[in-house]
């Protein structure tokens, strides 16, 4: 009897060789994934093992195992909190405007920078776009500060005010909204161009031969190529909705603003570092992971639906 019959495999079919085998013919790149992999576990994964201060008393003296465990009192705690709905509020409003807003204006610059005909001024305003990304976030609120100044800033001359907006609640939404645009918006496009790079010329060619405007071509041919990207974009802030930026939060923060400033991630810090409540600011930390890999997979699957290749869960 043949081997193909013993195996049950057809005399055609090649039979797929042993895992330690290709192990050791492609041993190089199993050791470059190594590397990654061994710090994604040590830096990623092993830390999930103190999750379970949040439902512990922790006391770094007794460390983990002598803690008592108290179960779910410190997420109890969290949504008594005067400042629960608050926080809840601000942080998901400042997310979804910032979706709402952010998202599309890279995809608006792809498109308009796509058109451009002058390579050299395309490239130079590029280069002016992706610029702000590469400036610390410290860096921008310092100068999102001198810009707001009442007594000399470029606003109030602009407008001949002398307004401080960093105390005015009201303001405090649009001015991190709009220094989010300013810094990410430039960096956003690179995958849109990308795509867009990847768009058969002939397909443009023929739509100007047909007669089509440059609004048609971008409606009938642009769109429909980076949809799927726009989709997978979208999945992704989706399921970051939760996550509002602690550092420019935390910089610009006022007394004042607070009222539309106070949101989870500093609430997270000022309990956990300044006020030492470690497994108060971990349950609340954790409440916070856990809303966010809801939404993302509420989103993915309302993805998946309108699309087959943009579900992965």
């Amino acid at each position: 009897m043949n081997k193909s019959k013993r195996t049950g495999a057809s005399p055609g079919m090649v039979l797929e060789r042993p895992l330690g085998r290709r192990i050791r013919d492609n041993w190089q790149l199993y050791a470059m994934l190594a590397v990654p992999v061994i710090l994604t576990i040590i830096y990623k994964y092993i830390p999930m093992y103190g999750i379970q201060i949040a439902f512990r008393d922790y006391k770094a003296s007794r460390g983990f195992a002598g803690s008592e465990w108290i179960g779910l009192e410190w997420f109890w705690r969290f949504f008594s909190a005067p400042t629960f709905w608050r926080m809840i509020k601000n942080t998901i409003l400042l997310s979804f405007y910032s979706l709402l807003w952010g998202f599309p204006i890279p995809i608006i610059l792809a498109l308009m920078l796509n058109q451009m005909r002058f390579h050299k001024f395309k490239r130079v305003t590029q280069t002016v776009l992706y610029a702000p990304h590469f400036i610390s976030t410290m860096v921008i609120c310092g100068m999102i500060r001198i810009f707001l100044s009442p007594s000399g800033g470029l606003i109030n001359l602009i407008a001949g005010t002398s307004i401080d907006f960093l105390t005015e609640s009201a303001a405090f939404r649009t001015i991190y909204i709009a220094s989010g645009i300013w810094q990410d918006a430039g960096w956003g496009i690179i995958v849109y161009m990308a795509t867009l790079s990847s768009v058969d010329t002939s397909l443009y060619e023929a739509a100007k031969v047909d007669g089509a405007s440059m609004f048609q071509r971008i409606i009938h041919i642009d769109l429909p190529q980076l949809a799927s990207v726009m989709v997978l974009n979208l999945i992704m802030s989706a399921g970051g909705l939760m996550n509002v930026g602690f550092e420019k939060v935390w910089l610009l923060q006022t007394d004042l603003n607070k009222a539309a400033s106070d949101v989870i991630a500093v609430y997270v810090y000022q309990q956990g570092i300044e006020n030492a409540k470690y497994s108060y600011s971990t349950a609340v930390g954790l409440f916070n992971t856990v809303v966010n890999i809801i939404l993302l997979i509420v989103v993915n699957k309302i993805a998946g639906k309108i699309s087959e290749d943009t579900s992965f869960i």
